[in-house]
């Protein structure tokens, strides 16, 4: 992984360099993006809230704006390529070489445009205090479960606006349809379910999107992941979910992949065809979404904050109080 990762960063052409302003122990953010306009000032504004000082961002071949936006934030350093994001295993070996040669020694968050952390009292214990709470217990991962959000009716029937809580326009999720295994490979969790399991994969549940997560590490530069934040090498750094009640602290990832934008989005992905590992596992799924589809149905949940998701098990307070 890592020597992909060298060869990878040739890839990379720098547009906007601040990494000179990181100072020790800042938290820093790692993100590849593509035409996320859409997303980003309220995915920003979020992460600022929650204590990120430093984002380090790949933008891979956007025309709607979103290297400009970036370029233009004053806690923003950019890269740029053109480059397949698929061969690149889906950004990660670009990110990785930003976090071998930017995050060693840091807390390092790595999410995508459509994804929110929360976490146990988020609101009030920002990002400094969670990971001082982790450094003194020698915890150098942090877990947390995707949560798909989505609205009721016609996923491109939804109005939304840049900078608006993306969270209110897509208000439900799935919360009684998760299960887990340990993986064979790489000794973690392996959790699925939620909404995509229920509608693009009832017939085939093996292939259904994987919903564990370790997007926050205190890095070294001879760490890497290995799938999106999936699974990330040495495995020790899996020992994020507690096998007993109230064993770790874990988070969430808000996942709204499901705004208003995603039919066209699929539509698009189905001619370019870089997010997919296999061209034909998530052909039908992109096929599906791309029909403006009514992911709601009479069991959805309606999110109200973390502490109901502390109260379906879908994340845990540990002894974090």
């Amino acid at each position: 992984m890592l020597f992909r990762i060298l060869r990878k960063r040739r890839q990379l052409a720098v547009q906007m360099d601040r990494t000179g302003e990181i100072a020790a122990g800042d938290i820093l953010a790692f993100c590849c993006v593509r035409n996320e306009m859409l997303r980003l000032p309220y995915f920003l504004q979020h992460y600022r809230d929650l204590g990120v000082d430093h984002f380090l961002f790949v933008d891979n071949g956007s025309d709607d704006g979103t290297a400009e936006y970036l370029t233009a934030q004053p806690d923003v350093s950019l890269w740029v390529t053109d480059d397949s994001y698929r061969l690149a295993r889906f950004g990660m070996d670009w990110l990785g070489w930003l976090q071998f040669r930017f995050g060693h020694g840091h807390w390092c968050l790595t999410v995508d445009a459509d994804e929110l952390l929360i976490y146990p009292h988020h609101a009030d214990r920002k990002l400094p205090e969670l990971v001082g709470w982790l450094d003194e217990r020698k915890q150098v991962s942090f877990g947390a479960l995707m949560i798909d959000l989505y609205p009721k009716g016609p996923v491109a029937d939804h109005a939304y606006a840049p900078g608006d809580n993306p969270v209110q326009a897509l208000p439900y999720f799935d919360h009684d349809n998760h299960r887990s295994q340990w993986h064979p490979v790489y000794d973690n969790l392996w959790i699925q379910g939620g909404v995509r399991d229920r509608v693009f994969f009832k017939d085939e549940p093996a292939r259904a999107p994987t919903l564990n997560k370790t997007p926050l590490v205190r890095w070294h530069r001879r760490y890497a992941y290995v799938s999106s934040t999936h699974q990330v090498l040495p495995r020790r750094l899996h020992d994020v979910f507690g096998c007993n009640e109230d064993d770790r602290v874990t988070g969430a990832l808000l996942h709204t992949k499901f705004l208003n934008s995603t039919t066209a989005k699929s539509r698009e992905e189905l001619l370019r065809r870089q997010h997919f590992e296999n061209s034909a596992l998530y052909v039908e799924y992109h096929e599906a979404l791309a029909q403006n589809p009514d992911l709601w149905h009479p069991g959805a949940c309606r999110y109200e904050g973390w502490q109901q998701l502390v109260d379906l098990r879908l994340m845990s307070k540990g002894h974090w109080v």
